[in-house]
């Protein structure tokens, strides 16, 4: 007996990168209506991307939802830009400005200037941590004492050289058991080494989201571009994300939201087998 099985589409884009093998991997899955949650997170686990991107497109918006290989996210860059790209370049009938519409988030843009896409997202300005916090644990799971903590939706840790961000070597199950405790995922960052460049250097780790350390995250940017905007003077600054992978982050600030600025390319592409209906083999 034959099984009947439904094909979707999916793409491959490395993100905040103009080369494959840099950036942040994204994988992108087109759809006709949404699968049920179950489903979408089996596929996140199967990728096992820091974020698999789900895209049911609209006549004048476009539905979009993230998925890390163990939940779903409220907001993420790298599979946006990821999306964007394949809307405008792997797929026909689309044109920027594109518009998305998330289920946390709110409504995103993308467009297209100066040979990048533009994000247009909110700002997340952190603010001191609560008196509680103890600040000294946090140190002790990075391994290197921070000059200064923050939060918003996630912890930023500011320390004072480029050199310090790239040494970090952090105990992941510690940070795993913040993470479950207060949902939040860690930023680090410094101020660029004299003569780059770029503006600042960062890092992010989510070991209590199933991501140990992202290569490039463009949600974290909504929080670095308002802390180094405040910090240098102006609103216009690049971020270099010093992972592995690494990658580049232009970033504006214009009130509360920030526009990120990148591109990406297509790795590779291809089709996910389903059940008719949606449901898994």
């Amino acid at each position: 007996m034959t099984e009947l099985l439904r094909a979707y589409d999916y793409y491959q884009i490395d993100a905040f990168t103009d080369r494959v093998f840099a950036g942040n991997p994204a994988a992108v899955v087109v759809l006709d209506e949404w699968l049920d949650e179950a489903t979408m997170a089996a596929i996140a686990a199967e990728h096992n991307l820091s974020e698999t991107a789900f895209i049911v497109p609209g006549d004048s918006a476009h539905e979009l939802r993230w998925f890390t290989p163990t939940c779903e996210v409220e907001l993420c860059g790298h599979a946006t830009l990821a999306s964007a790209h394949v809307l405008l370049n792997c797929r026909d009938g689309f044109d920027p400005p594109l518009r998305f519409i998330t289920r946390r988030a709110g409504e995103l843009g993308v467009d297209v200037a100066d040979g990048m896409l533009w994000l247009d997202f909110p700002a997340r300005p952190a603010r001191p941590c609560p008196a509680s916090t103890d600040t000294a644990a946090l140190d002790a799971a990075l391994g290197a004492r921070a000059s200064q903590w923050l939060e918003t939706n996630n912890y930023l840790a500011i320390f004072e050289h480029a050199a310090d961000i790239a040494a970090l070597s952090p105990d992941m199950r510690a940070l795993a058991r913040w993470s479950e405790r207060t949902d939040l995922g860690f930023i680090v960052c410094a101020p660029a080494d004299a003569g780059a460049d770029h503006d600042f250097v960062s890092r992010y780790f989510a070991p209590g989201h199933g991501v140990d350390e992202d290569p490039v995250t463009g949600s974290a940017h909504c929080t670095l571009a308002p802390y180094w905007a405040e910090r240098l003077g102006r609103n216009t600054l690049v971020g270099r994300q010093i992972s592995k992978r690494g990658g580049r982050v232009e970033c504006r600030v214009d009130g509360d939201r920030v526009h990120l600025g990148g591109t990406a390319v297509r790795y590779a592409q291809g089709r996910l087998f389903l059940n008719d209906g949606g449901g898994r083999p």
